[in-house]
């Protein structure tokens, strides 16, 4: 199992940074499980195996079997297997909070074929529901055009930091 126990870690402080960082983005829609499951590996100074993810949260490597899976699709957790043995462990990605964007941004290109099938079927704006559906795809533009421009300059930053 990973050493977190290091000089200048406060366990009981990392534990309540997991639990409150995952409550908050609960209340957001995301998976409890898969926040605190985020989080634990986040704040883990080595990859974890699903065994001592579950040992750090209190649960059973079971339970965190499905956070893993999802945490994964969207570009948040890397599994890698460990040498010799049929289990794997667990970390995030080099640049991880942008690797997520960049997949979720593209639900908005999706949402904006979707809605463009819908402005046609209602005759755009020439009725009260196809005025919605077009002002819903024009901010799925609008966001899209947005993220793109954000990731640019993301990568930007990073770079001048790095």
């Amino acid at each position: 199992m990973p050493d977190d126990h290091r000089p200048g870690r406060n366990e009981e402080g990392v534990h309540l940074f997991v639990e409150r960082m995952a409550m908050a983005f609960a209340d957001f829609g995301f998976p409890r499980m898969a926040a605190r499951v985020l989080f634990a590996v986040m704040s883990a100074d080595e990859p974890l195996t699903a065994a001592e993810i579950g040992d750090k949260l209190g649960v059973s490597a079971a339970a965190v079997s499905g956070a893993v899976r999802y945490l994964i699709q969207f570009g948040m957790l890397v599994r890698e297997p460990v040498k010799g043995s049929r289990r794997d462990r667990y970390r995030m990605p080099e640049n991880a909070w942008y690797e997520a964007t960049i997949i979720k941004s593209g639900l908005y290109k999706n949402f904006i074929d979707i809605a463009d099938g819908g402005v046609d079927a209602l005759n755009g704006r020439a009725t009260p529901g196809g005025e919605r559906v077009t002002e819903m795809r024009d901010f799925f533009v609008f966001v899209q055009e947005e993220m793109d421009s954000l990731g640019e300059r993301w990568r930007a930053r990073r770079a001048a930091t790095t």
